[in-house]
C-alpha cells in the first residue's frame, strides 16, 4: 500500500504541507486522494489556486478525514494541541489511520494524550530545503505503527527529499540540531564567504555567484566521492599553499569545535522545547 492508493489528509496547509503535496503529486499521487484542512481563508485560497483539484476544508470534520489512511499534522507547534484535540474524535471513529506529525518539539506522548490515547503515530523532523525537493527528515514511529504504516509516512516525507529513521524518539532532538537547524548554518557560511568576496573587491552579484557555486560544487563533489570529507579536504590543501593558510586560520579561530558546539546547543534547545510543548514558536502562520 502506497500514498498513490491511500487517501491522505493534511491538517494545516502552510509551506511545508504545500511542499509535501507538490512532491507527492510529482511522484504520481492522485489529487483526488489528497485533502487539506486549513482554517485561514487566505491560505485556503492559495491552495485552491495552486491545486484546484484537491479538496480543501476549513475545519477538521469527519468529512475531511473520512476514509483516510494517513493524516499529516502540519501545523505549528503552538497550534498542535488544538489541532490534535479537534482530530481526536475523528480518528477515534475512523479505520485507524497513521498520524504523521511534522511539528517541531511535540513529543509522541503529548500528541497521543491530546488525541485521546491514539497510538498509531509517526513523528518527523523535516527541514526547509523540502520546499525545493531537497530536504531531509528524521522520523520515529511509535510501537503501534506497523511496517505498512511506516511506509505510508516514508512516502510522504521522501516526496520532498531524503529520510533517516531513528530508533529512539530522543534522537529527533539531534536530528533537529544537525539537519533541522542545519540550513541556517549553511546560509551563515555562505554569508561569510560572500562578505569575504565583497571585501576582496568583487561586485555583489559575482560575490554571491562565487560563494553559491563553490558550496554547491563542493557538496556535489563530496557526494560523488566514496572518500570522507577530511580526505577530500586534505587533497586540496597543498603544503605551504593558499588553502593550508586558510585552514590554519579557521583552526586558530576554533571554527570546527564551534560548529560542533552550535549543533549540540540546537539539540539541547530542541529537547527543552519538547519539555514545554507548544513553546517552540509564537508566529501565527508559517
Amino acid at each position: 500500500m502506497t500514498t498513490t492508493s491511500v487517501t491522505t489528509a493534511f491538517i494545516g496547509g502552510g509551506n511545508m504541507a504545500t511542499a509535501l503535496i507538490g512532491g507527492m503529486l510529482a511522484q504520481g499521487a492522485q489529487a483526488a486522494r489528497l485533502r487539506v484542512v486549513e482554517p485561514f481563508a487566505e491560505a485556503r485560497a492559495r491552495l485552491a489556486a495552486r491545486h484546484p483539484e484537491i479538496a480543501v476544508h476549513a475545519e477538521c470534520t469527519p468529512a475531511a478525514v473520512e476514509g483516510c489512511g494517513l493524516v499529516v499534522l502540519a501545523v505549528k507547534p503552538q497550534q498542535m494541541r488544538a489541532a490534535a484535540t479537534a482530530l481526536a474524535p475523528v480518528v477515534a471513529g475512523a479505520p485507524s489511520p497513521v498520524v504523521l506529525s511534522i511539528a517541531a518539539g511535540i513529543r509522541i506522548a503529548d500528541l497521543a494524550r491530546w488525541l485521546g490515547g491514539y497510538a498509531r503515530i509517526v513523528r518527523a523532523m523535516p527541514n526547509t530545503p523540502a520546499l525545493v525537493g531537497k530536504g531531509i527528515a528524521g522520523a520515529f514511529a511509535a510501537n503501534a505503527v506497523d511496517a505498512s504504516g511506516r511506509a505510508l509516512a516514508a512516502a510522504v516525507l521522501e516526496a520532498a527529499g531524503e529520510l533517516v529513521w531513528v530508533d529512539d524518539e530522543a534522537m529527533l532532538d539531534a536530528v533537529t540540531g544537525v539537519s533541522g537547524s542545519g540550513p541556517a548554518y549553511v546560509f551563515y557560511f555562505l554569508e561569510a564567504l560572500e562578505a569575504a568576496a565583497l571585501e576582496l573587491g568583487f561586485a555583489p552579484a559575482d560575490a554571491r555567484k562565487l560563494a553559491y557555486a563553490t558550496f554547491s560544487g563542493a557538496v556535489a563533489l563530496a557526494q560523488a566521492s566514496p572518500e570522507e570529507p577530511a580526505t577530500l579536504r586534505a587533497r586540496v590543501t597543498s603544503k605551504g599553499g593558499t588553502t593550508e593558510r586558510a585552514i590554519a586560520a579557521l583552526d586558530a579561530a576554533a571554527v570546527k569545535p564551534a560548529i560542533v558546539a552550535a549543533v549540540k546547543a540546537a539539540a539541547r534547545r530542541a529537547r527543552e522545547l519538547g519539555e514545554h510543548p507548544g513553546a517552540a514558536d509564537t508566529n501565527p502562520r508559517p
